[in-house]
């Protein structure tokens, strides 16, 4: 009987492991400064892993299916210089086009979202279509974006200045709110994170195309002989999630209120850190929405509760560094034990 009681509490634990975490790092923090359990605080945190969130979503549809996606902090980057470059007030002296009349909104939005989209077309195109391995596909379309990033950031009148003066109209997607009263307000960007992570959920959960994707992530050669068209589903799901980082680009670009072809370096490392942490697991088939979500959260307080109560920066990278092997040591562990 205890031992039944031990492997259900061992069980319990090991599902909600990433929950767990969570709870502990907030209460670790708030002991050391109760300052830290403000709604303020909170707003920030989610404010500030809004579009890291999306940026994991979308790299947890990649690792689903085995593969890896290096390409999304470049992409991060170029749909943030794209959307801001067509973006900035008529008064502003170093207009990126100058003689560019004000756009609606909504069209540089889209056209970088569609930017990341077909970039990540070419990353599924590359590895459904010329058997190229995940690794070096995106590592080679990271390279070229940066470099076609660049190039665009460099052309006259700009010439590689860091772009500014964004319109309001644009900035307040990434920083306004609703004013609950109270003090109390909910930003507009961490509404938007919950949209898309919902609809992540059911596309992950309630379509074909999800089913798909975890099929191909427990085995390739299985969905290949169940009549799963996995170049298909994969080209697909590649550019998903290269519209999901064009998003993130678009909405870190309006957070920020500016954009350089540096944005987003590195974003793709933390995304896939993010979905390790999650649940996520790195041999593909296993990952869920609410693990990605509470992996970005795990790294959101790290990084805001950690400068909160002091803690050098340096020691910030070792404690995630842990944080990430144990992790990826106890996702092998939990899964070597099931078999």
């Amino acid at each position: 009987m205890n031992t039944t009681l031990v492997h259900q509490v061992k069980q319990y634990v090991a599902q909600r492991a990433i929950f767990i975490v969570l709870i502990l790092l907030v209460i670790g923090i708030a002991i050391a400064d109760p300052n830290f359990l403000a709604f303020s605080t909170l707003r920030d945190i989610l404010q500030q892993s809004s579009t890291r969130a999306i940026i994991a979503l979308g790299a947890a549809f990649i690792l689903v299916t085995g593969g890896v996606d290096l390409s999304a902090g470049r992409v991060v980057g170029l749909t943030a210089v794209v959307s801001a470059s067509m973006l900035q007030i008529d008064t502003y002296a170093n207009r990126f086009f100058p003689d560019l009349p004000q756009l609606w909104v909504g069209l540089p939005i889209v056209i970088g979202i569609v930017a990341g989209l077909l970039v990540g077309l070419v990353n599924g195109l590359i590895v459904a279509k010329l058997h190229v391995p995940p690794f070096i596909a995106t590592l080679g379309t990271m390279v070229a974006v940066y470099g076609l990033n660049s190039i665009y950031f460099d052309t006259e009148p700009n010439q590689s200045q860091p772009i500014g003066g964004l319109r309001p109209d644009f900035t307040t997607i990434g920083s306004g709110y609703i004013d609950l009263g109270g003090g109390y307000s909910i930003p507009y960007i961490v509404l938007i994170a919950i949209g898309v992570a919902l609809i992540c959920w059911v596309v992950f959960n309630k379509t074909r195309l999800g089913k798909n994707m975890y099929a191909i992530g427990g085995n390739i050669q299985a969905a290949h002989v169940s009549g799963i068209h996995v170049a298909r589903n994969l080209i697909a799901l590649y550019a998903i999630a290269g519209a999901l980082y064009g998003l993130g680009g678009v909405l870190e670009a309006a957070r920020t209120g500016g954009a350089t072809n540096n944005y987003g370096n590195m974003y793709e490392l933390d995304a896939i850190a993010a979905c390790v942490v999650g649940g996520v697991s790195t041999a593909g088939g296993i990952g869920t929405v609410p693990g990605v979500m509470a992996g970005v959260l795990i790294f959101g307080v790290i990084n805001y509760g950690l400068t909160f109560i002091g803690v050098s920066p340096y020691w910030q990278l070792i404690i995630k560094g842990l944080i990430i092997v144990a992790a990826v040591a106890f996702d092998i562990r939990k899964y070597m034990v099931k078999k």
